[in-house]
């Protein structure tokens, strides 16, 4: 069985206080273009502050070229931003950092932000970290820390964390979760205590909206994760590995055979083909803010001659593609099961 990725949510909340700056005033222009839809508006506004070293301008862009809005999708550029942003200490563009890294499979590199993120309660990065501690396939195999690890993310509100507890209850001894509950109450004080003591460079939580604002003043209030706050930020598409178990053994828990840690499925949804390329961009604006089952899900351009077929993914599995697929269908538009 496999236990079910991450459908992507999350990051990026916002927050504007005390926007005095120059800089600081063209970074919240770009986000009032972006609350428009005047994605080239903001970009325009973003791209100076981002050059001369603002942090939360840089990670807008990290974010615009990771959603293809305003500039054509880049994820090598998503990175570069990120990257530069997170040096200055901005932690959501860290924890975007230490995500795309493991994405691109870069797992050492994407080992220390992955791990400070989880720290600091970020639930993807703990959902990962959990993946990676049950399958023992990049961090060493230890099913206490990655069921303490699933039940912070699960806390957070991912779901797919709570799904996949209840596939490792199959395997991992029932005083081996009591030990792993213990932990994730530690973990939780720890957290607390993380987020305080970086209090001046917090931003603030994970949300469902479009892009960070600006940057948090030293006096602002911490938010715990899981309390969404008002100004929505839109969550990147980020995808781990699944974590696929072996059917029970008769005798006491046998291990699973590990898991690769790639972000991919073999299956994938194909929504449409263009001759045009922008039209299927706008097509996936389009459904991604119509169908909520698309999202966290990759979109791909997938050229074909003179023909752009927009697909999205990746689905670990046909009959996940085949519940997207009628989710599409039942908003009108055609969708078609791809095997990779």
């Amino acid at each position: 069985m496999t236990i079910s990725k991450i459908a992507r949510r999350f990051l990026m909340a916002s927050a504007i206080f005390g926007l005095a700056s120059p800089a600081l005033a063209d970074v919240k222009d770009g986000v009032d273009a972006w609350g428009r839809g005047d994605y080239r508006a903001a970009i325009a506004e973003w791209r100076g502050p981002a050059d001369a070293g603002d942090a939360d301008a840089q990670f807008n862009m990290g974010q615009a070229y990771k959603l293809g809005r305003g500039v054509e999708m880049d994820l090598t550029k998503a990175e570069q931003y990120y990257k530069t942003a997170a040096n200055q200490g901005h932690l959501q563009a860290s924890d975007n950092y230490g995500l795309i890294l493991f994405q691109n499979k870069r797992q050492s590199e994407a080992l220390p932000y992955l791990q400070a993120s989880a720290n600091r309660g970020e639930s993807r990065a703990q959902y990962v970290l959990g993946t990676g501690h049950f399958n023992g396939d990049f961090v060493e195999k230890d099913w206490i820390k990655a069921y303490a690890l699933m039940t912070r993310a699960a806390a957070a509100g991912l779901s797919q964390a709570t799904s996949n507890m209840a596939q490792m209850d199959k395997y991992i001894p029932l005083d081996e979760r009591r030990k792993a509950i213990e932990l994730a109450g530690q973990m939780e004080e720890n957290e607390k205590r993380v987020r305080t003591a970086q209090v001046g460079g917090l931003r603030s939580p994970p949300s469902s909206g479009e892009i960070e604002t600006a940057r948090l003043p030293a006096s602002a209030a911490v938010v715990p994760p899981s309390v969404p706050t008002p100004t929505p930020v839109a969550p990147p598409i980020v995808k781990t590995a699944p974590v696929v178990t072996a059917a029970p053994a008769k005798k006491p828990v046998s291990a699973p055979p590990p898991a690769t840690a790639t972000a991919t499925g073999n299956w994938r949804v194909q929504l449409g083909a263009f001759s045009d390329q922008s039209k299927a961009k706008a097509l996936w604006n389009r459904l991604e803010k119509q169908i909520s089952d698309l999202n966290g899900l990759q979109p791909y351009l997938v050229a074909a001659g003179s023909i752009t077929r927009l697909q999205a993914g990746p689905l670990a599995s046909k009959a996940e593609a085949n519940k997207i697929c009628s989710a599409v269908k039942a908003a009108n538009n055609d969708c078609i099961v791809k095997s990779q």
